[in-house]
């Protein structure tokens, strides 16, 4: 009997080398069918139910669990975002499409992964996510030992040490570096999931402003 060379988790394709490569070319490939489908519809539709219904089937699975794949796979993905983004607002192909994302208020794929990791770290400081990913977000101020450090006095998160590029993808790992390199404003524990959601949103469209500028 041959072996599988990847195995499916909660819809995550995994591959040996977890590189997500095989979980990408499925979810491209399912994503451009979904679109060849809409587009043909597209006209029937209004465009608020264009969006609502694409990003159901499509920008929903474009998440946090794509954190730090490799820079090819992330172009792919961004040609799903972008080929979205056109059906949605009948641009054409070949226009320039950071004013496409901008008008739907979409990120890019690099931001948007980062929103998404974000955004569920806040959810576990405000105890609204599971045990399993709540337990991996550990604030400095709470640990014996690391009280009179400097950062107990913020809201900085502990970030295990790791060796391997595959370590720094785990929850535990990535999920606090990433609420680390935020804003203290944004990592205000007093306002809704709704309101620090929008600006994160906010600081990082920003940031892809600038990075464009320059």
């Amino acid at each position: 009997m041959q072996l599988s060379t990847t195995v499916s988790d909660l819809g995550v394709l995994v591959d040996s080398q977890l590189s997500m490569a095989d979980h990408v070319a499925s979810l491209c490939q399912s994503c451009f069918f979904q679109l060849r489908q809409l587009r043909l519809m597209r006209s029937s539709l209004t465009d608020d139910s264009a969006k609502t219904l694409l990003h159901t089937l499509v920008s929903s699975r474009l998440n946090s669990v794509l954190y730090s794949v490799s820079g090819r796979l992330l172009r792919k993905l961004q040609t799903v975002q972008n080929a979205t983004a056109h059906v949605v607002t009948w641009s054409r192909k070949f226009n320039r499409i950071t004013p496409v994302l901008n008008e739907l208020h979409w990120l890019p794929m690099v931001q948007r992964v980062q929103f998404k990791l974000a955004l569920i770290v806040f959810k576990c400081l405000r105890g609204l996510a599971p045990s399993y990913l709540t337990d991996d977000c550990v604030l400095v101020s709470s640990m014996a030992g690391r009280r009179l450090l400097r950062s107990a006095d913020t809201r900085t998160l502990y970030v295990p040490r790791t060796r391997t590029a595959i370590g720094a993808r785990n929850f535990a790992v990535a999920g606090p570096r990433v609420w680390n390199s935020l804003l203290p404003e944004l990592q205000m524990l007093n306002c809704t999931v709704c309101t620090n959601a929008a600006k994160l949103k906010t600081f990082l469209f920003l940031a892809v402003s600038v990075s464009e500028n320059f």
